[in-house]
């Protein structure tokens, strides 16, 4: 059964959407009708010809007003609204109108028919400056408004969603997110590395149960360095620490604090940690941190105020600053630790490093036994060999060979 309220919720956005386009009808017309509502008694328009025959020769007119050099506007006299012909003018304002070339030559053309008439009677000539008022403005106002329609847009449209991209979430993190009621890998689902799980099951046990170490006077560790050669299982094990402690789990990549604008990675660390202290206790994940982490002022640095610099700075900070953070952990996975920075592997920030090993025979042979859960398999399946005939092979290649096989 639909529900009427969450239905008529769904419906907000295009409400507001047609509500835009009337709003963007309704200054369009004013752009075209505007300046006929501000003037809705404009005097008829005659010829230059008629004006002088009929108006000027005949003495009607009492004054002429010439606006912004290029419109004369004729108000007749007493005598002339008195006639027939003129009785349905209005006597508030002018009466008729022309347009000219230029000042010098209607001056010149009045003067000429007036030197010509028998009985010619003084025209008061008015020079007036107007300011159509309704235009400027309104020339600022529409790509104002088109400005924020565009930037409405934008911000409708979010990263992961139609595809677009918010211009306001570009200091934001782009963490992904794992809270506690979604499914995450244990333990049990990282095979081998028994050395490694055995080091990292204390801080899982520190997050289940600080207690029983803040009582002894110990502090929450800040940071921990996973270490291994590439497909060793460093991002699962992160993960497995998630899933075992129940905690909000932050994950994402080194790379995706860089960017081309300036201070944006240091104000994407900001928000993580901002984020990950208001779901703490909780972990932060970042895989392939030497991109982020490279030692400063080395070869890899292309200038003292680098980008990278400033990101790297701001993570330091975070970990062990002057501000206190408690109930977050840090992971980070490199396989390049050799390039790190030797502020960032100090005692207080990734002060504990673990190392994860290629897998002996054994423990590949209970990778193969996770990787084999899923297949069929033929009888003459002998796991002992085929781990004695894989010596040097990652828990990544070991996954690849089941799935090749496949």
């Amino acid at each position: 059964m639909i529900d009427p309220q969450k239905d008529k919720n769904n419906q907000v956005p295009g409400n507001r959407l047609w509500t835009i386009w009337l709003w963007m009808f309704i200054l369009v017309a004013l752009l075209f009708f505007g300046p006929n509502l501000m003037q809705p008694f404009k005097p008829s328009e005659i010829t230059w010809t008629r004006f002088t025959t009929e108006l000027l020769e005949n003495n009607y007119v009492n004054r002429l007003e010439v606006i912004n050099k290029e419109e004369v506007l004729v108000y007749l006299n007493e005598a002339a609204l008195a006639l027939s012909e003129y009785q349905n003018l209005s006597a508030a304002g002018p009466q008729f109108c022309f347009t000219i070339g230029s000042v010098e030559s209607f001056e010149n053309k009045l003067a000429v028919i007036q030197a010509e008439m028998r009985d010619p009677v003084a025209v008061d000539i008015k020079y007036v400056t107007e300011q159509d008022w309704f235009l400027t403005i309104f020339s600022w106002l529409l790509p104002l408004f088109f400005i924020i329609l565009l930037f409405y847009f934008l911000s409708r449209r979010r990263p992961g969603g139609t595809g677009g991209l918010n211009p306001f979430d570009f200091g934001k993190s782009k963490a992904e997110i794992y809270d506690t009621n979604q499914k995450m890998p244990s333990f049990d689902d990282v095979a081998g590395l028994e050395a490694a799980k055995v080091e990292i099951r204390e801080i899982v046990e520190f997050l289940k149960n600080p207690e029983s170490y803040t009582a002894l006077g110990a502090k929450i560790p800040r940071g921990i360095m996973l270490v291994g050669p590439p497909g060793t299982g460093k991002t699962l094990m992160a993960k497995a620490v998630a899933g075992e402690a129940k905690v909000p789990f932050f994950s994402l990549s080194g790379s995706e604090f860089v960017e081309m604008f300036v201070g944006v990675g240091a104000s994407r660390v900001r928000d993580l940690f901002r984020k990950a202290k208001e779901k703490a206790p909780s972990i932060i994940f970042i895989d392939e941190i030497d991109a982020v982490g490279r030692s400063r002022g080395s070869a890899f640095s292309m200038q003292s105020n680098d980008e990278r610099e400033s990101t790297l700075n701001q993570l330091l900070t975070e970990m062990d600053g002057f501000g206190e953070n408690a109930g977050v952990i840090v992971l980070a996975a490199t396989n390049r630790p050799d390039i790190l920075d030797k502020a960032l592997l100090r005692p207080g920030r990734f002060d504990r490093h673990i190392y994860l090993e290629l897998p002996s025979q054994g423990e590949r042979i209970e990778i193969f036994k996770v990787h084999m859960r899923r297949l069929r398999l033929g009888s003459n399946i002998n796991l002992e060999e085929l781990a004695a005939q894989t010596p040097g092979f990652s828990g990544a290649d070991i996954a690849n060979i089941c799935n090749e096989a496949a």
